[in-house]
């Protein structure tokens, strides 16, 4: 082995070396979040944000309404969940996609639009998600689409 490689005859780069390896191995041994410690369902409120439209060549900006809906039956194995827009409407279907520190719901509507919405992780100071919705749409061939940003709760 060559005096001075990573493995043998280190010349004061050892112990940076070897704590490296030290705490990769102590995280490797921290457990991740086990499933039942994500909610199985959050109430989400969006209060401000902004949607744009496309006519006459140009994109025209306007404030958003505020919207709320639920997201149920979270199944983070399965990456599945259930929008609930109503109390007695019909759910709809969520494809789930896990991030590091927040999980994606993607809902593709029936003309083959997308929404998506970004639930971060809870904010210990507020004991709310942090959480985005985007909107892709299209009214009679334009382009219209929204951003919100709001809070989920657990429910």
């Amino acid at each position: 082995m060559l005096d001075g490689s990573v493995l043998g005859g280190c010349r004061g780069g050892c112990g940076r070396i070897r704590l490296l390896a030290v705490l990769l191995c102590l995280g490797a041994a921290v457990p991740l979040a086990r499933a039942d410690e994500n909610p199985k369902n959050v109430a989400c409120v969006f209060e401000h944000g902004a949607s744009q439209s496309y006519a006459n060549g140009a994109f025209e900006s306007k404030p958003s309404t505020p919207l709320s809906f639920s997201i149920q039956d979270i199944d983070l194995e399965k990456q599945t969940a259930l929008l609930k827009v109503a109390p007695d409407a019909k759910p709809g279907k969520l494809s789930v996609v896990r991030a590091i520190n927040a999980n994606h719901y993607l809902e593709v509507v029936n003309e083959g639009f997308l929404n998506l919405t970004t639930v971060y992780d809870k904010d210990e100071k507020t004991g709310k998600y942090p959480a985005v919705h985007s909107r892709h749409g299209g009214v009679l061939g334009s382009p219209v689409f929204g951003q919100y940003t709001g809070f989920c709760s657990d429910e």
